[in-house]
């Protein structure tokens, strides 16, 4: 009886060890929901390419409400989720609560560093990108006035927009840059009507290039674009094919690589900081058929010899969130 008893329970200890070995990651896309066509989208885009390559099956949560954050991870981390990846320096504070409460789950948050053993922090240089797409429009620029639209005004945000201006003053410092932020809140992510507002304004001030940076609110600056004839640049995702022949380039932020990656590394998530920018290809500029005719041979042959020149260090952006202030500004 006591050996039918013990080789029982080594079963049952067999059994847990295989479910764990083989549980299903998960994800939870922050507000504004995996089809925003940028950030959040691009996060769904790297779990479909894993999913599409492996067999595999993963859970996902898109969130409504702030309330929903803490929720959504600890139902996922009690259904034996493992790893759990989630997009947004928002999930910050919530993740430093929940992941003690889980140390045989492993996490991972992009945008934000969370100081916890069982914790993958994935962080871009987006203000290496965007330094590219500025050095794009203002080589660009006819009107010598562009634009900038953030979404949430946080130093992330500022990041970006640091990075663009700083390109912009490299083709020709006389260029004048507006800059707006969409909102103070969550909100900001997802107000396509304000977007699109806010660039008309800027339109309307001279500017014939805008350069977005704010998830959803984005499309309406896009479209908002392409409907005055002047041209956007979009972000995260590669955005030209969402109005061929109207958005200069987008800044690619390989958000879809670091979900691919955290779900391909599994139980064996490298829980550590992990910072993407040029050298690493995290971050970039997209060229393709929708938009190669407006970038000519000679602002491509600049752009790939600055690309280089930070690469190797030559060239150094400044990073606004190391030092709240935009030397180029």
């Amino acid at each position: 009886m006591k050996i039918i008893k013990g080789t029982f329970a080594s079963l049952l200890a067999l059994l847990f060890m295989g479910a764990n070995l083989f549980a299903e990651p998960a994800i939870v896309f922050d507000i504004g929901g995996k089809f925003d066509k940028s950030f959040n989208e691009s996060a769904w885009n790297g779990a479909e390419k894993w999913k599409s390559e492996t067999g595999g099956s993963y859970r996902e949560i898109e969130i409504q409400s702030e309330a929903q954050r803490e929720q959504a991870l600890r139902r996922l981390a009690e259904g034996g989720s493992n790893p759990i990846v989630m997009t947004g320096f928002a999930f910050g504070s919530v993740l430093d609560n929940v992941a003690p409460d889980f140390p045989d789950t492993n996490f991972a948050i992009i945008d934000f560093v969370v100081d916890q053993p069982n914790v993958k922090s994935i962080v871009f240089k987006e203000h290496e990108g965007s330094y590219l797409v500025g050095l794009i429009a203002g080589m660009t620029t006819a009107s010598n006035t562009v634009g900038f639209v953030g979404g949430m005004d946080i130093p992330l945000i500022r990041r970006f927009g640091c990075g663009y201006v700083q390109g912009v003053k490299a083709a020709n410092p006389d260029i004048n840059v507006i800059q707006n932020m969409t909102g103070n809140d969550p909100s900001a992510w997802n107000d396509p009507v304000k977007g699109g507002e806010l660039t008309k304004a800027q339109i309307a001030s001279g500017a014939d290039v805008v350069y977005h940076a704010a998830g959803g609110t984005g499309v309406g600056v896009l479209q908002a674009a392409a409907d005055a004839g002047i041209l956007g640049i979009g972000v995260d995702a590669n955005q030209n094919h969402l109005h061929p022949g109207s958005v200069l380039t987008s800044m690619l932020k390989r958000v879809d690589v670091a979900v691919y990656n955290s779900f391909s590394e599994g139980m064996d998530l490298n829980t550590t900081i992990v910072v993407l920018g040029l050298k690493e290809d995290g971050v970039g500029y997209a060229l393709d058929e929708n938009n190669q005719a407006l970038i000519s041979a000679e602002v491509l042959e600049m752009v790939e010899a600055t690309k280089a020149s930070i690469i190797n260090g030559d060239t150094v952006v400044h990073d606004y969130t190391t030092d709240d202030s935009c030397p180029a500004s």
